[in-house]
């Protein structure tokens, strides 16, 4: 235990002091890029609107530091299938939407149904092609889950009931010492915190630009509210302290730990890339990886068949998604960082329209890109999308 906890200390302090941190034998991560910033200050994203959003969303490189999470060269097809959506319509908030009206009332930027593993529906609007990238906001929160089932089965993770502070040795005696893994992915650390995403001056948009090591001390000094596993309470900061504990556990970087566990293996067809908290840094666990529309449909194809790649090989912890899955004592509609939507369906969620939502006893992924003109204003009209897509295929 000894040992253990001199070389989680050692890693840990070289988290914060690296970007680059390669295990023993595998090539360094990819170089962080970033572009002019000719959007504005980065700290006012999550307040754009209307086309300055949409250039944002499509290209953060601009804005923020971001580390390329590489594809390989082999996509996973997804063929075409013959469906006809002329005549579907449906219900939502005492309004009837058929396609188009949908895409465009809703500020779709992309749009996927892929049934049976295959494109039953792909649109693209606001200017986005098949090429586009765009931000993911909270859905990065589902790939921490993803990349923490697989580092428990590759062994960096021992036990979902290790204290957080047992990978993060600056938070030992803080409130986080009494925080185990599960709690921390189940939102459920009973630790006070309001996200918010209506000011410049909330707790979600000052952690965009917030140095990990000053997130983390910050974290550390705040109040306990609740038991640890006993209330739910959303908090971005909490998967960005999830994603540090798993830089430290690896010995890598999320970005590339992503690419050599799913993103090449799986066959994404193109480079995405992952927000930097600070320029050199860790990736933010909590937000902001970008990917095209189809990869997100891959990444929601590889969480429905249980983090099985096309060979076979099982990736994640055997079981991972099963108990990713099952509700938690803090909140029967949330699992681990996942979304749980009722008789199987669970989703990936992110502000302004984000969303893969899998359906596994249909077979069905479906995803959407958006610029919505508020936050979380639109969910209910994309769920009776969902459900009526589940209905007409």
């Amino acid at each position: 235990m000894r040992n253990r906890m001199i070389r989680l200390l050692t890693v840990g302090l070289v988290t914060f002091a690296s970007a680059c941190l390669g295990s023993a034998g595998e090539a360094p991560s990819p170089p962080v890029t970033r572009g002019e910033a000719a959007f504005g200050p980065p700290d006012s994203l999550i307040l754009w609107r209307g086309d300055r959003q949409v250039a944002a969303y499509r290209n953060l490189p601009e804005i923020f530091p971001t580390r390329t999470i590489e594809a390989g060269s082999d996509p996973l097809p997804l063929p075409s299938r013959s469906a006809d959506f002329s005549s579907f319509s449906f219900e939502a908030g005492g309004e009837t939407y058929d396609l188009d009206r949908f895409i465009e009332d809703t500020r779709i930027a992309g749009l996927l149904v892929l049934k049976n593993g295959e494109i039953a529906l792909e649109r693209y609007a606001l200017g986005n092609t098949a090429a586009s990238l765009w931000v993911s906001y909270s859905i990065s929160k589902s790939v921490v889950s993803l990349l923490m089932g697989a580092a428990l089965r590759d062994g960096y993770i021992r036990d979902l009931e290790d204290s957080v502070a047992d990978y993060l040795p600056v938070l030992e005696g803080t409130v986080y010492e009494a925080v185990t893994l599960r709690d921390a992915l189940q939102m459920a650390s009973g630790v006070e915190w309001t996200d918010g995403y209506n000011a410049l001056d909330t707790n979600f948009n000052r952690s965009l630009t917030m140095p990990t090591l000053e997130q983390l001390h910050g974290l550390g000094a705040r109040e306990r509210v609740a038991a640890p596993g006993a209330r739910f309470n959303y908090n971005s900061a909490e998967t960005h302290l999830l994603g540090t504990v798993l830089r430290a556990a690896i010995g890598n970087n999320l970005a590339t730990y992503l690419s050599q566990k799913i993103w090449r293996p799986l066959g994404m067809e193109a480079d995405g890339n992952w927000m930097l908290v600070e320029p050199d840094g860790g990736e933010h666990g909590g937000c902001c990886f970008s990917a095209t529309l189809r990869d997100y449909g891959r990444l929601g194809l590889f969480a429905m068949r249980g983090g099985v790649l096309p060979t076979g090989e099982q990736v994640l912890a055997d079981g991972w998604m099963e108990a990713s899955l099952t509700p938690s004592q803090a909140n029967p509609g949330y699992g681990y960082l996942w979304w749980l939507r009722g008789e199987g369906a669970f989703a990936a969620i992110g502000i302004f329209g984000q969303v893969i939502w899998v359906d596994p006893a249909e077979d069905l992924v479906i995803v959407t890109h958006g610029a919505w003109p508020q936050a979380s204003a639109l969910y209910g009209r994309v769920y009776a999308f969902a459900e009526a897509v589940r209905e007409a295929l």
